[in-house]
């Protein structure tokens, strides 16, 4: 019988999958030191992002589910 692949819970709270299946995140530079960030800078940054390329395979492995 095969092992079942657990979910990294650290990456659970990051990333989320859509339902296409692609992997969103959340952009940076939003959690503090916001008054010197121009309103559209940080309304810009509210959006989810998709993760790159070259990230994604290993993303994939800590998110089986």
């Amino acid at each position: 019988m095969i092992n079942k692949l657990k979910t990294r819970k650290s990456a659970l709270k990051r990333y989320q999958k859509s339902k296409s299946g692609k992997i969103l995140r959340r952009k940076a530079f939003r959690s503090h030191i916001l008054e010197k960030k121009s309103p559209k800078r940080k309304r810009n940054l509210r959006h989810k992002n998709l993760v790159s390329m070259c990230e994604k395979n290993s993303i994939y492995l800590m998110l089986p589910n």
